[in-house]
């Protein structure tokens, strides 16, 4: 239950925006997302708008693969046949699909890099919240910082697994929680309207050619 469009005061306000792809062919379709988009459409009233079905309404064959939380922007892969969409299934089981993040933090980070590696799990008592649980699920997350100030750092995310909310626990969990985060820096959401986390690059092998393939998109902050 990590989608916050399950919280019934959620505030949903979708971008109008044009969609923006990235790559279009026979077998994949891929987009730019922006921030405050569901991926899909949520399931209470009020939240049907979603990435999926303004794709659809112009891509009447698309089909999902994987999503990006409501918040986040970047890179995301529908397919366009039931045997490109289990391919590509299978490249995010697999772990074969490679994605890397930018994310603007709390304080500033001294060192260059580092690995995150603590399980997570559901917080119960306030769902949709993740936080790290000795009982939780493997979570890997390699970070590398870009540029530092006095009050805040940029870093590449890259994830090695795909828990819920995986790179906002693991950043909190390093002490330097990603700015905008409504759920777990709210205290940083005055001065930064969205979560600055951001898909930057999704690799993976094409379902027809078998070759991997890369795509990118522009980080808007």
């Amino acid at each position: 239950m990590s989608d916050p469009s399950l919280i019934p005061d959620f505030a949903y306000d979708p971008p109008d925006t044009p969609l923006t792809f990235l790559h279009e062919d026979a077998a994949i379709l891929v987009l730019d997302k922006p921030a405050g988009l569901l991926s899909v459409p949520g399931k209470l009233e009020g939240r049907q708008d979603s990435l999926l079905t303004r794709l659809q309404a112009a891509r009447w064959d698309a089909l999902l693969v994987h999503r990006l939380d409501c918040d986040t922007s970047g890179v995301i892969i529908f397919a366009r046949t039931k045997q490109a969409q289990g391919f590509l299934g299978q490249e995010f089981e697999q772990r074969r699909a490679k994605k890397t993040y930018i994310a603007r933090v709390q304080g500033r980070i001294e060192e260059n890099e580092g690995t995150i590696d603590l399980p997570l799990g559901s917080d119960w008592e306030y769902r949709p919240r993740q936080k790290v649980r000795p009982d939780g699920k493997p979570a890997q997350t390699d970070w590398q910082v870009i540029d530092r100030s006095a009050t805040e750092t940029r870093v590449r995310l890259i994830p090695h697994t795909g828990r819920s909310h995986q790179l906002r626990v693991h950043m909190l969990a390093l002490g330097h929680p990603i700015l905008g985060d409504q759920i777990y820096a709210p205290d940083t959401t005055r001065d930064h309207p969205r979560l600055m986390l951001h898909a930057e690059t999704l690799s993976l092998h094409h379902p027809d050619s078998g070759k991997r393939v890369s795509f990118t998109a522009p980080v808007p902050f």
